[in-house]
C-alpha cells in the first residue's frame, strides 16, 4: 500500500513538473530587437533597435522587443502571461536593483500580444499599457500593419515611462492636422516631380525614336513599320517582351535596298529581367528564405525563375549575411518581472 502510495505521488510529481520541464524560451541573441517572426524589414529593425538603444542611453532603462510565430514552438500551450514573464525573467530584462526593464512580446500565429514590466514598477503600469495596447498597437496589427503597430508601442511606452506627457487634446489634434497636411504637400511635390521627370524621360524618347535617319548601306531615308505590321520583323523573344512591355522594338527599313534596324528601348519600371537562358526581357523570380541569418551563422535565400518565352525554371541561391551586434550593445542587466504589465490580442 505504502509502495503504491510512493508511485502514485512521484506521477503525481513528474505530471506537475513535465511542463516546467518541456517550457524553452527563444534565444536571447539581442538586447534590444529579436524578430524572429519576420515582421520587421532590415531598415525598421535597425530603426527600432536605435530608438530603444538610444533610450537606454538617456534614461538607463532596457526595453526589449521580442516576435515570435507562436508560443508552442517553445513548448507553451497557455496564456501568454505566464510565458512572458517567465521568458523576462529568464533572460534578466532590466537593472537587477531597480527591476525597471520592459518587454514588448508579439506572437504572431497566436494573435496575442504582451507588455511586461519590471517588479520595480509594482502595478502602476498595468492599466497606462493596456491603453496604448488597445489605442496604439492592436489598431494597427488589425490591418497587419506590424511593423507600424510595434513602433507606435514602443514610442508610446517611452512617452510614458519618461514622462513625457501627451499633449491635450485640442493641441495633439491640431499638431497631427499639421502633420498630415505637411506630408500631404510634401507628397504631392514629390508625385509632380516625378511625373515631370518621367513625362520629361517619355517626352525625349520620343523624340529621339522619330527623329529621321538614313540608311548606313545607300543613305536612303529610312521609314519605320506601324506597330501592327512590324512584327513580321521580330523574333519570338522581341515579341513576347512587347506583349509583357518590358521592351518596346521599332523596326526601320529602307525601301531601296530593304536594309533593316530594330532599335530597343527598355521600359523604365518592369518587374521582367533577362532570362539566363533565351537573353530577353521575359522572366521573373519569386525569393523565399531558406534559412534565417543569425548572429553566429549566415542564412539562405533561393529565387526560383520562370520565363515567359523560352519557358525555362531555373533557382538562384545566394547567401544572407549573417548578423552583426554594435559593440556598444552591452549585456542584460538581470532584472526580474512580479507578473506585471497588459496584454491583448488582435
Amino acid at each position: 500500500m505504502i509502495i503504491n502510495r510512493i508511485k502514485a505521488g512521484l506521477f503525481a510529481l513528474l505530471f506537475c513538473i513535465g511542463p516546467a520541464i518541456a517550457q524553452i524560451y527563444p534565444q536571447d541573441q539581442d538586447l534590444y530587437v529579436n524578430d524572429y517572426a519576420d515582421l520587421l524589414d532590415h531598415a525598421q529593425e535597425a530603426q527600432l533597435r536605435d530608438r530603444l538603444r538610444r533610450f537606454r542611453a538617456d534614461d538607463g532603462v532596457e526595453f526589449t522587443v521580442l516576435t515570435i510565430n507562436a508560443m508552442s514552438d517553445y513548448g507553451h500551450s497557455g496564456a501568454i502571461e505566464p510565458f512572458a514573464t517567465g521568458l523576462f525573467n529568464a533572460w534578466g530584462i532590466g537593472d537587477i536593483d531597480r527591476n525597471d526593464g520592459l518587454l514588448l512580446l508579439v506572437s504572431r500565429n497566436d494573435r496575442e500580444l504582451r507588455i511586461e514590466v519590471g517588479a520595480g514598477y509594482g502595478s502602476t503600469l498595468s492599466a497606462p499599457m493596456q491603453r496604448i495596447i488597445d489605442d496604439a498597437i492592436v489598431p494597427q496589427f488589425r490591418r497587419d500593419a506590424y511593423a507600424d503597430g510595434i513602433a507606435a508601442g514602443v514610442d508610446a511606452v517611452i512617452a510614458h515611462v519618461t514622462g513625457n506627457i501627451e499633449p491635450q487634446p485640442f493641441v495633439e489634434k491640431v499638431g497631427e492636422k499639421a502633420k498630415e497636411f505637411i506630408v500631404f504637400v510634401i507628397a504631392g511635390v514629390v508625385s509632380i516631380l516625378i511625373l515631370a521627370a518621367n513625362f520629361g524621360r517619355k517626352l525625349y524618347r520620343r523624340l529621339r525614336r522619330n527623329a529621321p535617319r538614313n540608311c548606313p548601306v545607300d543613305g536612303s531615308r529610312l521609314r519605320k513599320y506601324l506597330e501592327e505590321t512590324e512584327d513580321e520583323q521580330l523574333s519570338s523573344g522581341q515579341i513576347a517582351e512587347e506583349h509583357l512591355a518590358s521592351v518596346d522594338h521599332d523596326v526601320w527599313f529602307c525601301a531601296t535596298c530593304d536594309h533593316i534596324e530594330i532599335e530597343s528601348y527598355k521600359a523604365f519600371f518592369t518587374k521582367f529581367g533577362a532570362c539566363r537562358e533565351c537573353g530577353y526581357n521575359t522572366v521573373t523570380g519569386k525569393s523565399h528564405v531558406i534559412r534565417h541569418a543569425t548572429y553566429s551563422s549566415s542564412g539562405l535565400r533561393e529565387t526560383y525563375y520562370n520565363c515567359r518565352h523560352c519557358h525555362a525554371g531555373y533557382s538562384v541561391t545566394a547567401t544572407i549575411p549573417q548578423k552583426t551586434r554594435s559593440s556598444s550593445s552591452g549585456s542584460r542587466g538581470g532584472g526580474r518581472s512580479s507578473g506585471g504589465g497588459a496584454s491583448g490580442r488582435w
